[in-house]
């Protein structure tokens, strides 16, 4: 049973542990630790170990009693990653070459985690890419070797077992399967050719044992996704550039691939870039977030069919608790910080709340809680992070001390299954007041407006709000223009109808009919009396003084031909 959930913050004044939910306060067992030089901190997956490089050294922690099981010298580390079991460290530096040293030396590292003993140094000149992929179960591990992937066994590092060659690789994704192992791969098209992802077996790596190809134009890079299973995957493809001058995001296109070789485009029904996807951790679906603001946000299921729309609104974030029971909606960077917090299985909004300036969110392990934070270099200034409960209270706030700048905040991992899920209940709990003055969310209104009733409006026309797919609770996007038009034209006839009140002379016609009995004469007869009838009142608007346009006093002119022409008709 944990008793406790650490925080860990990584300021300019170093590093500082804090007890979570459900006793807030300094965590007790680690002292603070003191430094103006650290770079990076990083928990194991397993929050076995905790690693931190401070100025040309790397100190790596047991976190059962906070003893140091390795401390490596020398090194300008610049970042880490750990291996899936928390087995190995792997540090990157900035590549450097001198007079003395030409060739340069390696910079990418490995080492042991608990003794931290060099295992094997390799060259690694782009940061972009820098970090060696592994299967979960550590018995591969990968490389990005120019546009080769190589490929290792069971922790030989001096043994290049095969490679993936001759496709032009700019990046690629294993996927978490165990004993079985896949990979996803982007691959450069030639100029004016289409980019490829491509899905492999290993070690089955010619072209024709490709277990999927999905091609895409405008693809300068791709983001994989794997589900937690392994057996599905999301490919979010992008350009830095939108040539077309409709985003400044560049544009974005989504493709799902699956193990038995299926593959297809995710189409959604709002233009504009895609800000988010992840996959739920109950993998039986995703959840994206796109189009131009308001945005939507939509859950699709694993025929990539929309299945659950939550409306419109200010958010471009995604982010589902460690469980998948609940579904974060949240709006930062350029937007106020505002979040929405959903029952991701019943489909229901639960509660909704604001982290404003936030540059961070977390969910903790427990899946109940979740973190915001205000960091360096984003904002410096207001810096510190928030605790807050799904219900949308607030619990714990810790802000910075003036004159320091929090640069990292992360909660300590815990294994698989150590929590429960939580059972969701629509009562909020009780929280703790802002510090912060919360500003008035009520419009502005001038002293010359403020006596008279208030105007609503939408400020968007297409708002919408949440729906399952192919019900009736909310209208389509045609409907609504539909809806939009016909509220126009009534707006029009009772405009009309209070002119006639006011001003206009009342009209009643003298044309007297003789239906003939014959549909095109009869027909004839009432156009031409309709024609009449509005010119008698064109002659009374002129009585009453009122000036008339050239084209109405055109037709007063036809009036002896038309009555001429019925006449005829009438005999």
């Amino acid at each position: 049973m944990v008793s406790q959930l650490p925080i860990f913050a990584r300021s300019s004044a170093g590093i500082l542990g804090f007890c979570g939910p459900p006793n807030f306060g300094s965590l007790s067992g680690l002292s603070p630790i003191e430094s103006r030089s650290c770079k990076t901190s990083l928990f194991s997956p397993d929050g076995s170990y905790l690693a931190y490089a401070n100025e040309a050294t790397i100190t790596v922690l047991k976190t059962d009693d906070w003893s140091p099981v390795a401390t490596i010298l020398d090194t300008r580390a610049y970042s880490l990653a750990f291996s899936p079991k928390g087995t190995f460290l792997m540090t990157w530096e900035p590549f450097a070459v001198s007079n003395a040293n030409p060739q340069g030396s390696p910079n990418l590292k490995l080492y042991k985690t608990d003794g931290g003993k060099l295992i094997k140094s390799f060259t690694q000149k782009k940061q972009g890419n820098w970090e060696p992929q592994w299967s979960n179960d550590e018995k591969l591990f990968t490389r990005l070797v120019n546009t080769d992937i190589v490929f290792y066994e069971d922790c030989n590092f001096e043994r290049i077992v095969t490679r993936l060659t001759g496709h032009k690789v700019i990046s690629y994704k294993l996927s978490p399967n165990v004993g079985t192992y896949f990979l996803l791969c982007h691959t450069l098209g030639p100029p004016g050719q289409p980019s490829f992802g491509r899905l492999f077996k290993y070690p089955e790596f010619d072209n024709q044992q490709a277990i999927a190809n999905k091609s895409f134009f405008q693809a300068d890079k791709v983001d994989f996704l794997w589900n937690s299973k392994g057996n599905n995957a999301l490919l979010l493809t992008s350009t830095e550039v939108d040539k077309t001058g409709g985003s400044y995001y560049g544009k974005q296109g989504l493709h799902f691939i699956g193990l038995n070789g299926h593959t297809s485009m995710v189409t959604m029904n709002k233009e504009g870039p895609i800000y988010s996807v992840e996959w739920s951790p109950k993998n039986q679906e995703f959840c994206v977030v796109y189009g131009f603001m308001p945005a939507k946000a939509t859950i699709f299921n694993l025929k990539c069919e929309p299945c659950f729309d939550m409306g419109t609104g200010a958010r471009n974030s995604i982010y589902y608790n460690p469980h998948g029971n609940i579904l974060l909606l949240g709006g930062f960077g350029n937007l106020r910080g505002q979040i929405e917090v959903w029952d991701a299985v019943n489909k229901k909004k639960i509660a909704s709340c604001d982290a404003p300036d936030s540059t961070f969110l977390q969910w903790a392990p427990d899946s109940e809680h979740f973190l915001t934070a205000t960091t360096a270099p984003r904002l410096r200034t207001a810096n510190g992070f928030k605790i807050c409960h799904y219900s949308g209270a607030l619990l714990y706030e810790n802000n910075w001390p003036q004159g320091e700048e929090l640069y990292e905040v992360q909660w300590k991992a815990f294994p698989k299954l150590t929590f429960k899920e939580p059972e969701i209940s629509g009562k909020k709990v009780e929280g703790i007041a802002p510090s912060q003055p919360i500003a008035s969310k009520q419009a502005y209104r001038p002293p010359s407006a403020r006596n008279r009733a208030v105007v609503t409006f939408k400020l968007h026309d297409d708002d919408e709000e949440a729906h399952t797919v192919g019900s009736n609770n909310a209208p389509s996007k045609q409907a609504l223009k539909y809806k939009k038009k016909r509220e126009a034209k009534k707006a029009k006839r009772n405009e009309d109808a209070d002119s006639n009140k006011e001003g206009s002379v009342p009209v009643v016609s003298n044309i007297k009919l003789n239906l003939t009995g014959d549909p095109e004469v009869d027909k004839k007869l009432k156009n031409i009396k309709k024609k009449l009838d509005a010119i008698n009142k064109l002659k009374k608007e002129q009585e009453s003084g009122k000036m008339l346009e050239a084209n109405q006093l055109t037709k007063i002119q036809a009036e002896e031909e038309l009555l001429m022409e019925l006449e005829k008709l009438s005999i």
